[in-house]
């Protein structure tokens, strides 16, 4: 099995932005419903200009997407993005459990002298 060509500084920058516990809380917040990066600031103990600092992070890994409404800057989850990064561990979870059950079968196998 190959893992499907991607644009390897999009997966780094799709994981890399994952990395950090608060923009996954993020994501994971504005997959559910959209929101203000205000409303998002009031959740976190940091200043509103770190929230927007994280936002823009996960805004160039298109993981959200922003817009401004009047005043506001309105962030919404990208599930296209977030499917893709599913595919792509699931893809590598295939390769591995396919290499670990190889090793199984080697480890099974009579060595010589033995009698199965």
């Amino acid at each position: 099995m190959v893992v499907e060509q991607r644009d390897q500084a999009e997966v780094d920058r799709i994981f890399a932005a994952l990395a950090d516990a608060t923009r996954r809380d993020v994501v994971m917040r504005v997959l559910e419903r959209e929101s203000s990066v205000s409303a998002l600031a009031r959740r976190y103990d940091m200043s509103f200009a770190a929230v927007q600092k994280h936002v823009a992070v996960l805004e160039r890994a298109r993981l959200v997407t922003k817009e401004r409404r009047g005043r506001e800057q309105i962030v919404r989850g990208e599930v296209a993005t977030v499917r893709a990064a599913v595919r792509l561990l699931e893809e590598y979870e295939e390769i591995w459990r396919g290499r670990i059950g190889r090793i199984e079968e080697i480890l099974a196998e009579p060595t010589e002298g033995e009698t199965p």
